[in-house]
């Protein structure tokens, strides 16, 4: 059966949140597919979606509902068959999608790492006693504390622009951001030192970029499998299947990293109090291919350490 392909007449459309860094990610797809096929841009339509987690920008995440907010519109989209795929950030993605839809598909993962962004500092070694810090991640925010638990740590929401400008209006001393994102944006300019892993673990499947479609789909599904990167995918199974274990989300403040070295994978995973009292990690090695039982087993061996109310907010 011959392919099809898209055309001028007949694009792929592709879903997106409206963020400039959503946008360059839906970018960087279209470009991966007009490149494996041979293609013009116009061959593909990019249709910008509005996403609950966009519009409310003055509540913290887990007062208004955890990760659905940055996919739950998208994927209604997608199921309704008004967009054809759907680009999104991993780090947002609930562990289990809508009946009917699959992700399967990952572009070559970006750095993992944490920056640290300040105009006046270089490093979280340079913070005076009692500073404030920006974040609106409770992840950063519990490890900031655990490290340093002086600092004082305010809500810090909005996309990489909103957030920068706040810095630079001295809300906060600093902030923290996805070096990925820098990186995806060209945002050279920016001041911000990357965090190595060792002193901040990354947010399960920070960096990586995954593309959502339809189950039954299988024109797309035969498009996106010439752009999917097996290692990113990899990876991605042992950090989802350890965050799934620990039924993960905004909410609570988990960490995890999954990283490759010739025929092994070595998984490291954290979870932390949300007041940064408390932190339990573990990790975990072996063949690529027990890369999810690896993290499954991780993630039940970190819950019975923590116990019953570790992730509670009044603790």
């Amino acid at each position: 059966m011959t392919r099809m392909l898209p055309t001028p007449d007949t694009p792929l459309k592709i879903g997106t949140r409206g963020s400039p860094l959503a946008l360059a990610q839906a970018y960087e797809t279209r470009t991966r597919l007009v490149q494996a096929f041979d293609l013009t841009q116009d061959c593909f339509e990019i249709i910008v979606i509005k996403v609950t987690g966009d519009a409310i920008q003055d509540r913290p995440l887990k007062d208004i509902g955890g990760k659905g907010l940055f996919t739950r519109e998208i994927e209604e989209d997608l199921l309704s068959e008004k967009i054809d795929i759907a680009v999104h950030s991993m780090k947002d993605m609930p562990t289990i999608q809508p009946e009917g839809l699959i992700l399967d598909t990952y572009l070559p993962r970006e750095d993992v790492r944490d920056a640290f962004v300040s105009p006046r500092l270089s490093a979280l070694t340079d913070l005076a006693q009692g500073a404030v810090v920006g974040t609106s991640s409770l992840r950063r925010k519990a490890q900031l504390l655990h490290h340093r638990p002086d600092l004082q740590v305010v809500e810090f929401r909005g996309n990489v622009q909103t957030r920068l400008k706040k810095l630079s209006e001295g809300v906060a001393e600093c902030t923290f951001l996805a070096t990925a994102g820098l990186n995806r944006l060209n945002m050279a300019e920016v001041p911000a030192t990357p965090v190595a892993t060792t002193d901040m673990l990354p947010a399960v499947a920070q960096g990586a970029i995954g593309i959502e479609r339809r189950i039954n789909d299988e024109a797309t599904a035969a498009l996106l499998a010439a752009i999917h990167d097996t290692p990113t995918g990899q990876r991605l199974a042992a950090e989802r299947a350890f965050l799934l274990t620990l039924d993960g989300s905004c909410e609570t403040p988990i960490a995890g990293l999954a990283e490759l070295d010739g025929d092994q994978l070595h998984l490291r995973g954290e979870v932390l109090r949300p007041d940064g009292s408390q932190a339990i990690a573990g990790h975990r090695t072996g063949p690529i291919a027990d890369g999810a039982q690896m993290g499954t087993d991780l993630a039940q061996e970190l819950l019975s350490r923590a116990g019953a109310g570790f992730f509670d907010w009044h603790t």
